[in-house]
Formats: C-alpha cells, structure tokens, sequence
C-alpha cells in the first residue's frame, strides 16, 4: 500500500527544505504559510538582504554567550517567522487566515506578529526556549 503524506506531513517536509537557507550559526529555522492548500510564503531564518549573515561574520548571541530565547533583538538576522509574514506583505499577498508551518514553536514576539497578521493556526516540530510563548 502506497503510504501517501498527510497535508500537515507534507508542508511541514516543506519547511525543512525551506530551513536549508537559513543563514543562522544557531538554529536553522524554516517556515511557510499556507491557505486552501496552496503556499503563499516562505521564510528562513537570517540577516535582511543587504546585511551581513552570521554565517560570514559571526554570532552576535554567541559573542555575548546569550542563551537561546533570550535578548532576541540583539540577533542581526529575522526569525523565519518574521521573513515569511514580511515576503507575503512585499509581494502584497493576503495571509488572513492562513497556517503557519513551522520547524520550530515561534517565540513570543514571533507570536505577536502571528495574531497581528490574522493567521488562524500554527504547526511546528519542535520546542523554543521562549517561557513568554508557552503561555
């Protein structure tokens, strides 16, 4: 018998690809929204276009020995989260309502982006050090 993915086993599959990119010394994160059953963004975690990446100059949260999930804004790069919300608003594509896949729990600034950006539900692998996004 032919053992055919589930949609949710299917994307999220996808963000592990999507996770290949990611520019992140540390962790590396991918993650797309999905509406209907179609993509609509993906993201990975790492520096804006233009900037440095940590994986050319180093880690800033590794320099300053920062555990995971603390001190978020001293990270040069965006978390696949935030990537993956702002390429959906660059290319003017609604994601009201949509599904986040992602390899990892979102943290909790990552989360109110999430709940701001009117995405409906969230699927991921893994945990996040983040005791804000547990709640």
């Amino acid at each position: 018998m032919f053992d055919r993915p589930t949609w949710d086993e299917y994307f999220m599959e996808i963000t592990h690809l999507v996770a290949k990119r990611s520019t992140c010394k540390r962790r590396q994160v991918g993650a797309i929204l999905v509406k209907d059953k179609r993509i609509l963004a993906t993201g990975y975690n790492g520096a804006p276009p233009g900037l440095p990446h940590c994986t050319d100059v180093g880690c800033l949260r590794e320099q300053e020995q920062i555990p995971s999930g603390e001190r978020h804004e001293l990270c040069r790069g965006l978390h696949a989260e935030q990537n993956t919300i702002i390429q959906a608003a660059y290319h003017g594509v609604s994601i009201k309502g949509s599904v986040l896949y992602c390899t990892n729990m979102p943290c909790s600034i990552c989360l109110k982006m999430i709940i701001s950006a009117g995405i409906s539900k969230i699927i991921y692998e893994e945990g996040y050090p983040d005791f804000l996004s547990e709640r």
